[in-house]
Order: C-alpha cells, then structure tokens, then sequence
C-alpha cells in the first residue's frame, strides 16, 4: 500500500467515479479499479459497493477515506517542509460566521505578535462547512459556535459567548421588561441559514419548548441581518458579540433567555488524527486566554419568560 493508492482512493470516494479519479491522475480507469482492488485485499474488507453500476463507499471505506486524508496531508506537509528552502509555516485557520465577524481578526493579530513567522490563512462558513473542510484535511483548526457532531474531531470549549433576542428600539418587545415565550410565534424572524449553529441552538430551544415561529428572512451575513431588525422590525436571536455597538448607541434592544439556555462556548476543533506542531499550540493558547468584557454591563435588558 501507498501513498498513490490513497490518493487514488480519496478521489474515487469524492467524486463517486473510477474514471474521473483515472482522468485526473492520467492512468486508465482498469488501473484504477486494481488499486482499489489492491487496497480492499490488502486490508481484507469491501471498500465500495458496486450496483447499478454506480460506487457506494462502505462503512470500512469510509473509516480508510478519514484515515487516509490524513495519511495524505501529512505526507504532503511533509514533502513541502523538506523540500523547500526558506519555509515558512502556514496555519489554515476555520472559522464559523459568527466567531470570524467578532473575535477571529482580534486572536490573528494576537497570534501574529508572538508567532510572525507563521503565516496564517484564515476561512470563515457556517458550522457544517467548517466542519467538512477539517474532515477533508483542508484546514488544521476550527473555531466554531455550533455543535460539531464527527466522531473524528476533538472538540475543546474555549470562549464564552451567549445568544440574545434582538429587536429594534421601535419595535413593541421594545416597551416590555418580560416577554413570554409563546409571543415570540406571532412575530416575524430573521434568521441565519442552515448548517448554522446559532439557528440549530435557537430551533432546538423552540422546538423543545412546542413554539412555532415565522422565518420570514434568511441569510449568513450579520449585518445584513442587522439591518433586516432594526428597518424592516424582525426579530432576531444572535450572538450578543455581534450587537454589542448597535447595543450600546441604543438601536437594537436586546431581550435575554431568563434562563441562560442559550449560553455557550465558541470551540476550538481539529482532526484527531492531526500533528499538533508548536505553532498550533501556540494558536490554541491564543484562543483559551482570549477574554472580553459583559457587553450588556449596565445596559437594561429584557427577559424571556416561559409562563
């Protein structure tokens, strides 16, 4: 077995096709098909299920395909530092949408001071995504809001941070020291995409509690969604991080879950099988001594009641 069979391997269970992964490594599609065919009696299991002449990755395929990306990625990292002359690290940093608007530009430069050797590529998608590129060896670590469900990854709570109703100060919730839960099924929502964490934690929280409410705007851009509560007067739940100067200049009013089901902790992520070099510890020390001061210090707040 080797590195040429794995990455002939990946390719077949990315793409579904034996002659794309022949196209693109310039071979013939029998070449490929005896690869797989050398890997399966190498490791003594199925890797693909072949009918109706379409390819399905078995469950021992899909244990090998999280193995051998990672097999894979490394060799590369390692051909790339022993190569090159004047190498310089790169970290390629994930971030979901909310933590890449509030802190991720703040923990870069802080890394930056102490570490300016490295060089650091940052890329900011919802959790799901996140979540596929760490699986894919595409990037080294995450620091996601939502809930990362792969067996494959280690996940490490690292920053606080907590969810807030958000409403315009025009807005009738506005007036309201207490608002109760089964209000909030008469009012129109703005509401972040799916494979969100912040919209999985709000619908969970509703779901659980029997509320049905109206989605009348969807988006994955925070000012965007900004904008949609406090001019076209939508509701809205989101990281209280996000609104913290709209807060402060006395646009938006913010109502608070009385009982603080929606704290939670933005997370550090990366594969278990990843090489941690001294540079990434570095970069996760960053991210644990991250601090940042209550936003809603002072400021009157709403509640959201259950009665």
């Amino acid at each position: 077995m080797t590195i040429r069979h794995l990455r002939i391997f990946i390719e077949v269970a990315d793409s579904g096709k034996m002659s794309i992964a022949a196209s693109k490594f310039f071979i013939s599609q029998p070449t490929v098909s005896q690869t797989i065919k050398e890997l399966e009696e190498h490791y003594g299991v199925l890797l693909f299920e072949r009918l109706s002449k379409k390819l399905y990755i078995t469950e021992e395929g899909r244990q090998l395909l999280s193995y051998a990306r990672q097999v894979v990625s490394q060799f590369d990292n390692l051909e790339e530092k022993m190569l090159e002359t004047n190498h310089r690290e790169k970290i390629r940093i994930g971030a979901t949408i909310t933590v890449g608007n509030c802190i991720l530009a703040d923990i870069i430069n802080s890394f930056k001071e102490s570490n300016p050797e490295v060089e650091v590529c940052a890329y900011v998608s919802n959790t799901k995504i996140i979540q596929e590129k760490l699986l894919k060896s595409e990037l080294d670590i995450a620091i996601v809001e939502g809930k990362i469900k792969s067996p494959d990854l280690i996940c490490l709570p690292a920053v606080d941070d907590y969810l807030v109703l958000a409403c315009s100060k025009n807005h009738p919730f506005a007036k309201k020291k207490k608002i109760k839960l089964t209000e909030l099924s008469n009012v129109s929502f703005a509401m972040r995409e799916q494979g969100s964490g912040t919209r999985e934690l709000f619908e969970n929280y509703i779901s659980d509690h029997g509320v049905d409410i109206k989605t009348v705007w969807e988006g994955n851009c925070p000012g965007a969604i900004k904008n949609a509560v406090m001019q076209n007067q939508y509701l809205a739940v989101i990281s209280v991080r996000l609104v913290e100067e709209e807060i402060k200049n006395g646009e938006i009013y913010v109502i608070q879950n009385s009982e603080c089901e929606w704290d939670r902790h933005f997370s550090m992520v990366y594969h278990k099988n990843k090489f941690i070099s001294e540079a990434m510890k570095n970069l996760m020390g960053v991210v644990k001594n991250y601090k940042d001061t209550d936003v809603l210090q002072g400021i009157s707040t709403g509640k959201l009641i259950k009665g």
